[in-house]
């Protein structure tokens, strides 16, 4: 059976449904889907080198706006004047060292595996005009409105007031007033593809990264009169460039290049090094080595190794040493490294203060047990293991910058209050509110505070979740949702990505409207370790994870508030596939589900990701591992699935290929398995419009009703 959900009928059902609710007169009284999907997200926040000022990005309904605030007061200003829910993002916020320009991007898709065919960029406004990656800039001390400089992305200010950007895998340059007559140029030639843009403290040269394919070289850029000096090339991959204060010299990372196949189906260690070269190239030494283990591989985290150089000749990096995602000191002369945050627990996103004498970051530890579904902030001196708390509590913060030698900036959020800016002494007091939250008819009040959870697998793993539940009558239905990514955790609060922000507010919303919400943390995520983050027999080498989500659906089972015949799933990209896997494996627990652009074929996506096999004689395990992914496919068990699903995706999905819903639905349809679809046209992965979002949610609310009977 075949149903297809059309623009129209989605337009009716949300008419009928009053976006999604019951039209009961009790039902009423609840938040509708519109107003609970009305939150403010904050994102972007950045500061200048200097300090002295803060900006964001704010989006409200997918309209999307610049902020700044300037010292001393911090006043928050709107820079920038959308109206428009058109889909274009606003990234890269960059100030001038000194804060009093600010450059950033709009358009295009940052989070893309890869780019479109033809390199063409998002149209999910289905605009008659072709969008391009644009950069914008503002002269804040002047007052100064926006300005569309040229074309181009990633922008770097440097001391003296010169652009560079990447255009075409180029270096490029374009006077930041936006002249009307004045053309960007190229800044120079560089065979390899380019990025990574780090100006030196005095604004005279740029360092960058040339990746070559299968190594890369630093590269430094010091006038047009001048050659390129590459940094101890060798036949490495290098990255991150990191300039001294006084500008002499350049700290970066190092991987061996690409060699002969390595096991598909094994993980191995991937090791790494930090280097110091002097600026001209004339010498270069390794100044700290990994440990050739598993948790002494380069990280896969955000920023990568977060590489530092900082007060007192140290450099502050991160590593998986020990298990957890951790900074480390060592002196630029060589030597131990120094643990700076030791515990059993997870550092993520990172700042230096503005003397570089200590780190400022995001942790989820605290003297709460339940912190560990939380993000708090901390300090640490860069040369010892003396880190203090500067939050507390039951809030969600994130992404703190030195705003100036005083204050921390940073986004915090709750257990109901969406995100909001704030600004914070560096001992901790003084909390003040910046970018205000949600207007004041936002449904706060009726939101749920999540609750932590915890059960165990078949295998004896405990796997942590979110639970959402309004009290009520018992023998409800209930609904899983699974994260993507993998590496994401689910939050006791609202969360610091714009997509995980959006599932919060749709969990809310089924609590709010008769069901039971398990957000399940399963093996792969973040935030529990990196054995737990790098889990065995996991993804396309066996799907060990799956027994995680069933776990949970037994959970729900066991649980007296919940109807164990009326249990769904629903969840996007790797939730998609989770959703996927349990309606395959296991309709019998899973009654209906809501698939968003998932994987369904492993083999596909695998072959996809290894490219052509090698030219060489050596193939490695490549052939078992294409069987093994396709054995840990939801396509591998089509047979036992019964379970009525509805399959949402935008067909310009750069992360997960379209495909892979075409696939699926041919498959469903050739042995009549009950399913429903939405076609997102010109959509990425991760909408990038709110009118995209309300009708996938509404679509999901009523698919959900429909099949599981909530009362209102």
């Amino acid at each position: 059976m075949r149903r297809l959900v059309t623009g129209l009928r989605l337009a009716l059902v949300g008419a009928a449904l009053v976006l999604g609710g019951a039209t009961t007169a009790s039902a009423a009284a609840q938040p509708t889907l519109e107003a609970v999907l009305g939150y403010p997200f904050q994102d972007g926040l950045v500061a200048p080198e200097h300090g002295g000022a803060i900006a964001w990005v704010q989006t409200v309904r997918g309209v999307r706006n610049i902020w700044v605030a300037r010292a001393p007061d911090f006043v928050p200003r709107q820079l920038t004047a959308s109206t428009a829910d058109d889909g274009q993002e606003l990234t890269n916020l960059t100030f001038s060292p000194d804060g009093a320009r600010l450059a950033w991007v709009r358009g295009g898709d940052h989070d893309a595996n890869w780019p479109a065919e033809g390199n063409l960029d998002p149209d999910p406004a289905s605009s008659p005009e072709q969008p391009q990656v644009t950069i914008w800039a503002a002269n804040l001390a002047a007052g100064g409105a926006p300005v569309k400089v040229a074309e181009g992305d990633f922008p770097a200010i440097s001391a003296k007031g010169v652009l560079a950007f990447v255009k075409d895998k180029q270096v490029w340059t374009a006077p930041l007033d936006g002249q009307k007559d004045a053309k960007a140029e190229r800044l120079f030639f560089d065979r390899g593809k380019d990025g990574d843009l780090v100006w030196s403290p005095d604004g005279e040269r740029l360092a960058f990264v040339s990746n070559r394919g299968d190594h890369g070289f630093i590269g430094v850029f010091s006038g047009k009169d001048r050659p390129l000096v590459y940094l101890a090339p060798t036949t490495g991959r290098d990255d991150e460039p990191r300039w001294s204060p006084d500008g002499l010299r350049i700290a970066f990372t190092r991987r061996p290049g690409e060699g002969p196949p390595e096991p598909i189906l094994e993980e191995r260690p991937q090791p790494w090094s930090i280097w110091i070269a002097d600026a001209d190239g004339a010498a270069a030494r390794r100044v700290w080595d990994s440990p050739k283990t598993l948790d002494g591989s380069y990280p896969e985290i955000p920023g990568e190794a977060n590489l530092m150089w900082v007060a007192g000749e140290r450099l502050v990096f991160m590593a998986e040493i020990g298990d957890w995602q951790r900074l480390y000191s060592v002196p630029v002369a060589g030597g131990e490294p120094l643990l700076l945050t030791p515990g059993s627990f997870m550092v993520e996103h990172v700042a230096k203060s503005l003397d570089s004498r200590a780190i400022i970051y995001d942790a989820n530890t605290g003297a709460d047990p339940l912190d560990h579904e939380r993000r708090h902030l901390f300090v640490v001196p860069v040369d010892r293991a003396a880190p203090r708390a500067l939050t507390t509590g039951e809030g969600i913060d994130w992404t703190p910058v030195a705003a100036d030698e005083g204050h921390t900036a940073y986004i915090v959020a709750g257990p109901k209050a969406p995100p909001e800016v704030a600004l914070i002494g560096h001992d901790g007091a003084g909390r003040r509110i910046l970018a205000a939250g949600p207007a004041a008819d936002y449904p706060t009040a009726a939101l749920v505070a999540p609750k932590p959870v915890t059960f165990r697998a078949a295998d004896g793993l405990t796997i942590h979740a979110v639970l959402f539940a309004v009290p009520g009558a018992a023998r409800r239905p209930a609904v899983i949702f699974v994260h993507g990514g993998p590496p994401r955790q689910m939050l006791l609060g609202w969360h610091y990505m714009d997509y995980y922000t959006h599932a919060f507010a749709m969990n809310q919303y089924l609590a709010m409207h008769g069901y039971v919400v398990l957000s399940i943390n399963y093996r792969l995520g973040i935030g529990y370790g990196r054995a737990f983050n790098h889990a065995l027999h996991s993804g396309f080498r066996g799907a060990a994870e799956y027994q995680d989500v069933l776990a949970g659906g037994q959970f729900l089972q066991s649980r007296p508030e919940v109807d164990p015949a009326r249990i769904g799933i629903w969840g996007g990209s790797y939730g998609g596939y989770l959703t996927a896997m349990a309606l395959a494996k296991n309709s019998d627990v899973f009654k209906v589900g809501v698939d968003l652009h998932g994987v369904h074929d492993w083999s596909e996506t695998l072959a996809k990701e290894l490219g052509p096999a090698p030219g060489g004689f050596e193939k490695g395990d490549r052939e078992a591992a294409m069987s093994l992914a396709f054995k840990s496919s939801p396509v591998a068990d089509l047979s036992h699935w019964t379970s009525p699903v509805l399959l949402i995706q935008g067909d310009d999905d750069r992360n997960v290929q379209f495909h892979q819903t075409v696939d699926l639905a041919r498959r469903l349809d050739a042995q009549g398995a009950p399913y429903e679809e939405l076609v997102l046209p010109n959509e990425i992965h991760g909408f990038l419009r709110y009118g995209s979002w309300l009708a996938s949610d509404r679509a999901t609310v009523e698919f959900l009703d429909r099949h599981l009977h909530p009362a209102p």
